[in-house]
């Protein structure tokens, strides 16, 4: 059996987190996203992997190369024209040369064993789908069912007519025959060549496709920045401590911490794993780092800090007396001492957060602030809860930010406050 890797979307509903970075190669508990995938594929027992990319697609090259480095074999494919799943998948159809394959979406988090599970459950002949028992699955694919077969998939249903409460999760076996199907498939209302179609083209020609369950805790899409946070909690769950860099006497270490090579945990610190510092980070005197916090590489905390079940990518500091708390930083910013990011609404509702110009209840009653690439915040900033910063931007010190901004409005704002004060 191979592996299909699909990689090649921008994820625009993780901007600005995706605005220099594939969705894949996303920072989840000290590895890329897509580094958990590939460990999981091998634990599978499956070593030839394709991944089919197109967005930023040399820094996924450039990572995993021909894959020796993780005792696989990795071969890429660009998709030209992002034109669906089914084209995606198609792109793999020389590679395959006649074998079936698990066939996997590159921003999806699995836990130990549910790739592995999945490859043993399947039958030959067969056609495997992965399904997940949902509550609402008017927003996924939902199946029509005869015991484990199914029989339709309906895309979005609407609520209260869906035929069952088993949603498609994106994870298959297939067989080589998918892509004679994948060419008779007809473009979808989205002009896009949907394999939930050419799924439905195989049941109606008399394949059988097994439903596989999987679990809850098995399996998460990347889709939106607080599922981001979610897979990196649930990622360090079972993280080890490991001390490569340097741990100064007076710093306190309780539970799993990985402190990465070249890395430094100054005196006074107080870290509560798990907790991942990565490579050639600083942590500087009297910080507190607490539980499912995951430091980038090259991380500066600085003095008598407090970080918070928050990912921190690389290049990134953040100067002294500031507070982060269930948030996620880009790359290469700059947080000017006493910046606090609140995380609880006065009236501790779920906190709301704009994706694609549409307000989304993330469902959670703690969540922080999503900060793009390379911003530059002032002293003493206030963030209120679910506010995106777009990438580039500038903000101004003192200020109490209670909106979205973009790089360019933010540069304007800054601009113009030094206008006035002069």
């Amino acid at each position: 059996m191979k592996a299909v890797i699909l990689a090649a979307g921008i994820g625009t509903r993780l901007q600005p987190l995706t605005d220099n970075t594939p969705k894949p190669m996303l920072l989840v508990g000290g590895r890329p996203l897509l580094e958990w995938m590939i460990m999981r594929v091998k634990e599978a027992g499956v070593k030839d992997i394709l991944i089919v990319t197109k967005y930023l697609e040399d820094q996924i090259r450039d990572h995993f190369g021909n894959g020796m480095g993780y005792d696989v074999n990795i071969t890429y494919k660009t998709q030209e024209e992002t034109l669906g799943t089914a084209n995606a998948f198609y792109q793999a159809s020389e590679w395959v040369n006649g074998d079936k394959f698990l066939a996997l979406y590159g921003d999806h988090y699995y836990a130990e064993g549910t790739l592995k599970r999945l490859v043993e459950s399947h039958r030959e002949g067969e056609v495997t789908v992965s399904a997940l028992q949902v509550e609402d699955p008017s927003q996924y694919g939902a199946f029509a069912l005869e015991g484990d077969i199914i029989k339709q998939v309906v895309e979005k249903p609407p609520e209260g007519t869906e035929p069952s409460k088993y949603a498609n999760v994106g994870v298959y076996v297939f067989p080589p025959d998918v892509f004679r199907y994948i060419e008779l498939t007809e473009m979808s209302p989205r002009n896009e060549y949907e394999i939930t179609d050419t799924m439905q083209l195989m049941i109606n020609d008399e394949w059988t496709l097994r439903k596989h369950d999987v679990e809850p805790h098995e399996w998460l899409d990347i889709g939106l920045p607080w599922t981001l946070l979610e897979a990196n909690k649930r990622a360090m769950k079972d993280l080890l401590t490991r001390v490569e860099g340097k741990v100064e006497e007076g710093a306190s270490i309780h539970g799993p911490v990985w402190v990465q090579r070249d890395a430094r945990v100054r005196s006074g610190a107080y870290i509560e794993g798990p907790v991942v510092i990565g490579e050639g980070s600083d942590i500087g005197p009297n910080c507190y780092i607490r539980a499912s916090t995951c430091l980038g590489k090259n991380v500066h905390i600085g003095n008598a800090c407090e970080i918070k079940n928050s990912v921190i990518m690389d290049g990134t500091h953040a100067a002294h007396l500031s507070y982060i708390g269930d948030s996620i930083i880009g790359k290469n910013c700059n947080i000017g001492a006493g910046t606090i990011t609140a995380n609880l609404r006065f009236d501790k509702t779920n906190i709301e957060v704009t994706v694609k110009g549409e307000r989304m209840d993330s469902g959670l009653r703690k969540l922080g602030v999503i900060i793009g690439d390379n911003v530059q915040i002032g002293i003493n900033v206030n963030i209120h809860p679910g506010v995106i910063v777009g990438s580039e931007s500038w903000i101004a010190p003192g200020i109490t930010l209670q909106r979205d901004v973009s790089g360019s409005v933010i540069k304007y704002f800054f601009s113009d406050l030094k206008e006035k004060t002069r």
